[in-house]
């Protein structure tokens, strides 16, 4: 098992088994492609011939590299083309009946020394050794789609497998270009032990009808950066494959997270299983397609909505990060800007943190001196809340502490003209606690802003069930103004963003506790496999473990799912003042600056 693996038997040629077989190919290695239709196999073949073309007309290859690519792979259709593979990779379709059924045969075909792999991602591969008279040569080989692009490669162990045998396969995944990554025998492994769960959590939300598909992904897009939402993920993925991998994963978890949520069973039964059918959450152009096309869901557009208020003045009460961010936003919007605090220092200190913001665009090239100039001279600083009396729309950014908040609204219902909308910008806290202490809820609406405010462009519109339809569009056209996206939640825990990603960190943090991967190896299995900005840890120590902790408890009080609970280790870390980046440890340690 410790020897060169320059015979690599692929069974199984859909579109993983393809990519992977390309993968090989191009790396030199011999390809032998086995898959019992014929058509499958003519399909295969045609997908590298169209890859490697386009490869020579972008210069990457020459026409006599192409050649040797194309030479080196072989199609078949029975299992016994494998006899002389050093490796073997299965990606038949996910049942135990069919995985265990090509692993009997092998047996009769290879080598004894010849490694088999599976491309499970769901599968226990212990269970699949079992069947082979040679499990110690068992191992799970999970490569992520597609193939020849997606840079992680997960390398699983059963309790039999031998190690050279790992060893082995790891050092090929390296020499293929990939970035291999240790992992244990359950059901998800790492990347998507982490996705699916967050993944399962959304389509709950879009069968709540808490919010549209439209808006859920394009929450998780521009609020963490993410290539693409959670809904058209698992169109790309396949609905039928999804519940798959989230039943595997609810038979070994129990956790209520991972039960696959009803619409998945429904669209499965249907036959709307994404992307491949023409149509999942989505529908696509053709099956197989890649373009959306609208549908009965999609969304009109403004015809018919409530016009909302003219606002040319807006008020923002606070002194922070986030309270200049949001006044930067809306200054360079065009906006009047009072900028008031709890006292005139405070309120300077903060326009003066907006130069220095502007500064660095004018810098950058994205921002003139001019505009720099007319930007700051729309803001005005204030050392009181009475300066807000007549803004159109006052916008709370203070500390996350409900009754700080709530104090302050009750300021600004007596402060603030008839028919200002007053706007709170709580990541966590129920708007409608603090719409309850003034004298207009239907005018009070969350207005959760990203941080940096500037940069980011999503805003979170909250309606509470006293929001009137007036304000609420009110909020909605100026954030089309100051060119941010609006995206509409009702008002409870989390709202979107947060509440699919603080399960998922709080998901990383109990893989660490359980000791099933270290920090360094989920971080790079999400960014990755995931096309994750930055892994969970980076994301925790950035946001503050603090934060992170207070949201996980929100999320868990409303919700009251015991899979919410905050990770023992999150807590034990908070209570030692490990915060993260802020304090110079958190789940890695950092320079001081």
């Amino acid at each position: 098992m410790d020897t060169p693996l320059t015979i690599i038997a692929v069974v199984g040629l859909g579109t993983m088994g393809t990519g992977i077989a390309e993968v090989l190919a191009r790396a030199g290695r011999e390809v032998v492609g086995i898959d019992v239709s014929e058509a499958a196999a003519r399909q295969a073949v045609a997908s590298l011939e169209a890859s490697t073309a386009r490869s020579v007309r972008r210069e990457r290859i020459t026409e006599r590299e192409r050649g040797d690519i194309l030479a080196r792979f072989r199609t078949f259709c029975d299992l016994r083309a494998a006899a002389d593979a050093e490796l073997v990779i299965e990606v038949v379709p996910e049942t135990y009946e069919i995985k265990q059924q090509v692993f009997r045969e092998l047996d009769a075909v290879v080598s004894p020394t010849a490694i088999l792999a599976t491309g499970t991602n769901a599968l226990s591969v212990t269970r699949l050794a079992a069947e082979s008279q040679h499990p110690e040569r068992v191992l799970g080989l999970h490569f992520f789609n597609p193939a020849p692009v997606m840079k992680l490669v997960e390398v699983v162990s059963s309790v039999l497998t031998a190690p050279p045998a790992v060893e082995s396969v790891t050092r090929l995944a390296r020499e293929l270009g990939k970035e291999p990554v240790a992992v244990g025998d359950r059901p998800g492994f790492v990347a998507d032990g982490l996705l699916f769960g967050y993944l399962n959590q959304a389509a709950a939300m879009y069968e709540a009808n808490y919010a549209s598909r439209e808006d859920i992904d394009a929450a998780m897009r521009l609020g963490c950066g993410l290539p693409m939402g959670p809904l058209a993920l698992l169109d790309l993925i396949g609905i039928d494959t999804a519940r798959t991998v989230l039943e595997a994963m609810y038979a070994a978890s129990h956790d209520r997270l991972h039960a696959p949520a009803p619409v998945l069973g429904q669209l499965g039964e249907a036959g709307l299983t994404g992307r491949k059918a023409g149509r999942g959450f989505y529908t696509y152009d053709a099956p197989g397609g890649q373009d959306v096309v609208p549908d009965a869901l999609t969304p009109a557009g403004s015809a018919g909505a409530s016009a909302g208020r003219e606002v040319t003045s807006v008020g923002v009460a606070g002194s922070g990060t986030m309270a200049s961010g949001i006044a930067e936003v809306f200054a360079k919007a065009g906006y009047a800007v009072v900028l008031a605090a709890r006292s005139q220092e405070k309120a300077d200190a903060a326009r003066a943190r907006i130069a220095t913001s502007l500064d660095r665009s004018v810098a950058k090239g994205r921002l003139t001196e001019e505009a720099r100039d007319g930007t700051l001279a729309r803001i005005t600083a204030s050392g009181t809340l009475d300066s807000l009396s007549d803004v159109g729309l006052a916008v709370e950014a203070v500390a996350e502490d409900l009754e700080v908040k709530r104090q302050l609204f009750r300021t600004l219902d007596k402060v603030c003209r008839p028919g200002a909308v007053l706007a709170t910008t709580t990541s966590s806290l129920p708007v409608v606690a603090v719409a309850s202490v003034t004298s207009r809820p239907g005018d009070v609406v969350g207005m959760h802003f990203f941080n940096p405010a500037p940069a980011m462009k999503l805003v979170e519109v909250v309606r509470t069930v006293l929001t009137s339809d007036e304000a609420h569009a009110t909020v909605r056209g100026i954030c089309v103004k100051v060119r941010k996206h609006p995206v509409d939640c009702g008002d409870r825990a989390g709202f979107i963003v947060n509440a699919l990603l603080f399960p998922y960190l709080n998901n990383a943090i109990k893989m660490v506790e359980e000791h099933y991967a270290t920090l360094d190896d989920i971080d790079a299995a999400m960014k990755l496999g995931g096309g994750y900005p930055m892994g969970p840890f980076e994301l925790l120590d950035v946001v503050g473990l603090d934060v992170s902790l207070a949201i996980e408890k929100v999320l868990h009080g409303e919700f009251r799912d015991p899979g919410l609970a905050p990770a023992p280790l999150l807590e034990h870390l908070v209570a030692a003042g490990c915060l993260g980046r802020k304090t110079g440890r958190g789940f890695r340690e950092y320079a001081r600056r």
